[in-house]
């Protein structure tokens, strides 16, 4: 019994897995929100469901993917992420109310009034706030946003960041209550009858004032009091939900609803999308399910008449948000380690516990592939397309290199190796997705889909297999220095663990470089141009060439190979993440003040550990002679 005890745990997890995979579904009687949320929109150059939306922006605004009502209560209502939008769409002034902005930083709540402190009696929690309560000193953080903005990226201080971070939040909340009516709509359908009505004399109107001949000056200022409501809209850019509705034109794209308002004035039918969002939120308001279903699934009707293929891709991508495969994997590796660290504490007594994280780290490597095969299928690329994608990747192949390592070995180490590289790329894709969108359109110069699946998945592999050596030098070191743990027969398979991982991460890596520049070649006229993430390729190359010649001329001993191995994890985190983030060369993508400090104390952290591996071994507690 004993002995089936691990697959028993294996086959539960995996079960728990399997469970969540159902897609969610509207009760009898209800809104339809989970229906609403499947709607084609097109948002950050892709068409994606409005729950995508929805999710990628409360990401942003308060770092989860639901709408606590009530965080200073125990047991708070929560609102899924459709269900917060369809508050932002058709009832603005409830969904004002609701405490989605994430405010941390104590002196930015002075500058907007707001509690520092959490008070169940005045209905605060200290950290979340609703529209209402920010929008009291909107012209306060105005103010300050200018003069952070001002301030070079890499000089702004901890105040500066939480200013602009606030402010970006205020303007994706603007944009999106401003998506599908404008914000101070009473009854939307109504005045969108009557500005139709109106659109005719309105422009009869504006005719005769060109000609110099007499004209209704009421019915004029009537509709241009209304178009510049409706030009508002257009001005803070909001979300594209008005499906195209010119077959005859030569371009024929999604448009915003202040563009199809416009259309309509000058002449044009009524769009199907504009109809149906008016009437949604006349049924909305009205608390009538029952008509919002019937117009709801009279509008995907008539748009899968045109527009199947979006319809789908939408009703997928709901079910990839709601599976969460990544978060599933990742709550499998901190199983999985735990295991295995109990394990390692007394191997006598719980060497069951290594046979179940080896079979948690399978199933949690299988989910972790699923997810990224679904990705790819989604987004119809390779699974490396940005910083986030790349975070998922390497620890998908980390694991899958851990797993060989144990399958070899069978001592714990391995599992070791796929558990906590697992978990922390993870953990690192999670805090690259509140920066929005992580599936955004493809930059002009990575739009190719032979180079990405080639160069990007060869090279990112590499870093894979220098990181898991890295990570196998820190238990030599750590297990060495601090316990009595690492015994002579261990350090040597540690040894060769990393020796064979290097040899692994030395083709990769120089591959996947002379893969880059063939096409750097084709993209930019030149093989090699010493830019910053080429450098940072280059530099792998050249450390991992290092630590093979140091090993092959016996320059080093096994410490000294761990101390290579360490280095590595710096300069694999600087080519991967550092030129990425810091504002440097063609792959910059942005300095990040936050990603500095993580990376800088990475590095410290490593010498730190180089300089416990310099220690004689009479300061080790592990006896290695």
């Amino acid at each position: 019994m004993k002995k089936r005890i691990p697959l028993l745990v294996a086959l539960l997890l995996a079960l728990w897995v399997v469970g969540s995979w159902r897609a969610p579904s509207d009760k009898p009687g209800s809104f339809p929100v989970a229906e609403f949320g499947r709607l084609p929109v097109v948002s950050n150059g892709r068409t994606q469901p409005l729950d995508s939306l929805a999710r990628n922006v409360l990401l942003q605004l308060r770092e989860k993917q639901s709408v606590n009502t009530a965080p200073w209560e125990k047991n708070p209502p929560i609102l899924s992420a459709s269900a917060w939008l369809l508050e932002m769409f058709f009832n603005p002034a409830l969904a004002d109310t609701r405490p989605v902005f994430r405010i941390d930083h104590p002196d930015l709540k002075g500058l907007m009034a707001l509690p520092l402190e959490a008070d169940p009696e005045k209905r605060t929690d200290g950290k979340h706030f609703s529209w209402l309560q920010v929008r009291e000193k909107m012209a306060d953080l105005q103010a300050e946003a200018r003069r952070a903005q001002a301030v070079e990226q890499s000089a702004r201080n901890q105040f500066d960041r939480a200013v602009l971070m606030l402010w970006n939040a205020v303007g994706l909340y603007m944009r999106l209550e401003n998506t599908v009516q404008p914000q101070n709509a009473v009854h939307w359908e109504k005045e969108l009858q009557a500005l139709v009505a109106l659109a005719p004399a309105g422009r009869d109107a504006a005719k005769a004032q060109q000609a110099g001949q007499p004209y209704d000056t009421a019915v004029l200022e009537r509709l241009i009091n209304e178009l510049q409501r409706v030009s508002a809209m257009n001005e803070i850019d909001p979300p594209l939900v008005i499906a195209p509705y010119h077959p005859d034109r030569e371009v024929n794209l999604w448009a915003r609803t202040g563009e199809a308002v416009f259309d309509v004035v000058r002449g044009e039918p009524v769009p199907t999308s504009l109809r149906a969002y008016a009437a949604l939120g006349t049924a909305f308001r009205n608390n009538d399910p029952t008509a919002f279903t019937g117009v709801l699934a009279g509008y995907r009707e008539e748009l899968a008449r045109q527009f199947s293929k979006e319809q789908a891709k939408g009703a997928r991508e709901q079910q990839f948000n709601h599976w969460a495969p990544f978060y599933k994997s990742l709550v499998l590796y901190v199983v999985a380690g735990l295991c295995v660290l109990l394990y390692m504490v007394a191997p006598g007594t719980f060497g069951a516990l290594r046979t179940t994280g080896q079979y948690v780290t399978v199933v949690a490597l299988c989910v972790h592939t699923a997810g990224l095969i679904y990705r790819m299928a989604l987004e119809g690329r390779p699974p490396v397309t940005n910083l986030y994608s790349s975070a998922i990747f390497i620890g998908w192949g980390a694991c899958g290199l851990g797993l060989l390592l144990e399958r070899i070995w069978r001592n714990g180490i391995g599992i070791s190796v796929s558990a906590v590289t697992g978990f922390l790329t993870l953990i690192i894709a999670h805090h690259l997705s509140l920066s929005g969108d992580t599936m955004e359109m493809m930059r002009a110069v990575l739009d190719t889909n032979f180079w990405l699946a080639t160069h990007v998945v060869v090279v990112t592999l590499g870093y894979s297999a220098t990181f898991v050596a890295g990570l196998l030098a820190i238990l030599y070191v750590v297990r060495g220095v601090f316990t009595p743990s690492l015994t002579p027969d261990l350090a040597k398979s540690l040894s060769k663990m990393v020796y064979g991982i290097v040899c692994f991460a030395a083709l990769f890596s120089f591959v996947g470089t002379v893969l880059g520049g063939i096409w750097a070649d084709q993209s930019w006229g030149r093989f090699w141009g010493w830019d910053a993430k080429e450098n940072g390729a280059l530099m792998i190359v050249l450390w991992n060439a290092v630590f093979l010649h140091a090993r092959w001329g016996g320059l080093f001993k096994d410490r000294g190979l761990m101390a290579l191995a360490l280095g590595g994890n710096i300069i694999t985190a600087w080519s991967w993440f550092g030129v990425n983030m810091l504002g440097i060369g063609l792959h910059s993508y942005g300095f990040t003040s936050s990603a500095f400090t993580w990376l800088m104390l990475f590095a410290v952290s490593q010498l730190v550990l180089i300089g416990f591996m310099a220690l004689p071994p009479r300061f080790w507690r592990s006896r290695l002679a």
